[in-house]
């Protein structure tokens, strides 16, 4: 499912249900549409409590926890474009036979309905703001479950022609009971259910603003699969908060996990710069589908940065083969390259896969995907990709040149912020 289903998918469904209760002749008005798209805020808001609280069956659903996370968004944007439309027209025709649901005095109401709106602006404001700290920023986030409530109770306590009994109340109804229930799940029940392991830290390597970190299960670690990633939470002070990191190590038998972090945000600086042997750590996983292409004749793994966790992982996998076919392009600036090229390609090399330095700009990318053009036809050649957009975006002009289909490309989208 994309997030385009998602969203369409609920706005149709959400307007079929309520044109049906209400006459054809006041389909075409402004508090139609008021309506509509007030119903549709309210379950977008309900389906964005479910995509947060991390169940499998909706990673499965969506093909990864990232595209999850991507629905997750903007389901929040579109609730607050659809939520400011319904706050400004009334939702109300003197030929409906409105009633609210729960009978709350007239100021009780009103002020739920200006309350209810603050809530959903204040909930996507701050969630796509990236200069609070992610210690602030993830604690603000989570008053998103109990804001919630004041945009139920809104819906409750309005004059409409939903009854709880009709067809568009029971879909609401569905989806607000499952929307608490996942946030009271992802805000109380998370931590003790969840899939997780207690870590030690048994080898740090600093360079630069970088760090390679590895743990060791106290106890028993978790199975995951080459290119999934995880929810790392040092269990020290200003370190607690979990925070996604593909992981860059293969499925051991000891259960030892490594990661790759770039020192660029609050959390990430300070991780590199306080990380030491013997910490603890709670590590949630796994999550991710980025998967290896096995079906392609021909394979062009592009990772830059710290993008190339995914590929270490996928060298070092025991159960991994053909890595003749594969190509690995690492982009990197000579300043702050982490892992060392030189690693990488002995790395690479040992597995019988090719190694190619793209040293700034795209020129040697560009040479490798017109050489593999050359030698096996574009519909058979898969492109795996993790890093920066503006990468990302170069790497779609650069295979609409060789005649790439689009559906070649596999890539993350990891911005959970």
């Amino acid at each position: 499912m994309k997030t385009s289903h998602c969203i369409i998918g609920i706005l149709l469904i959400t307007t079929l249900l309520l044109l049906i209760e209400i006459p054809i002749d006041t389909w075409l008005t402004s508090a139609t549409l008021s309506l509509t798209l007030g119903a549709s805020a309210l379950v977008y808001m309900a389906a964005s409590c479910l995509l947060a609280s991390r169940w499998g069956f909706i990673e499965s659903l969506f093909g990864g926890l990232d595209r999850v996370y991507e629905a997750h968004k903007w389901l929040g944007i579109w609730a607050l474009v659809f939520a400011t439309y319904h706050f400004v027209f009334k939702a109300d025709l003197d030929v409906w036979h409105s009633a609210s649901i729960l009978e709350l005095p007239r100021y009780w109401t009103r002020l739920v309905r200006q309350l209810s709106y603050v809530a959903l602006g204040l909930i996507v404001l701050l969630a796509l703001n990236r200069h609070i700290p992610y210690s602030l920023w993830r604690w603000w986030h989570k008053l998103s479950g109990p804001l919630f409530l004041l945009v139920i109770l809104h819906w409750l306590s309005f004059r409409s022609p939903i009854t709880l009994l009709s067809p568009s109340g029971i879909w609401l109804t569905l989806f607000c009971t499952l929307g608490v229930l996942a946030a009271l799940y992802k805000l109380v029940l998370y931590p003790f259910v969840a899939r997780a392991g207690e870590y030690r830290v048994t080898a740090v390597h600093r360079e630069k603003d970088a760090l390679h970190l590895t743990l060791q299960p106290t106890h028993k670690g978790f199975e995951f699969k080459a290119g999934q990633f995880a929810f790392l939470a040092m269990q020290e002070k200003g370190l607690r908060e979990p925070h996604p990191f593909t992981i860059a190590s293969s499925n051991g038998a000891d259960g030892q996990i490594a990661f790759i972090i770039r020192g660029l945000g609050d959390y990430t600086k300070k991780l590199c710069e306080c990380a030491t042997v013997g910490m603890r750590a709670t590590v949630y996983a796994p999550y991710g589908r980025f998967k290896r292409a096995s079906q392609a004749e021909r394979e062009i793994w592009v990772g830059a940065g710290v993008g190339i966790s995914p590929f270490i992982s996928w060298l070092q996998d025991p159960d991994g083969k053909d890595f003749e076919k594969a190509t690995l392009v690492y982009c990197f600036t000579p300043a702050r390259a982490f892992p060392a090229p030189e690693e990488l390609q002995v790395m690479t090399e040992r597995r019988g896969a090719q190694f190619v330095r793209n040293v700034g700009g795209i020129e040697q990318l560009a040479e490798t995907i017109g050489q593999a053009v050359t030698q096996t036809e574009p519909r058979k050649i898969h492109i795996s990709f993790c890093g920066p957009k503006g990468l990302l975006t170069k790497v779609h002009e650069l295979m609409d040149i060789n005649r790439i289909p689009k559906a070649n490309l596999h890539f993350e989208v990891f911005e959970f912020r």
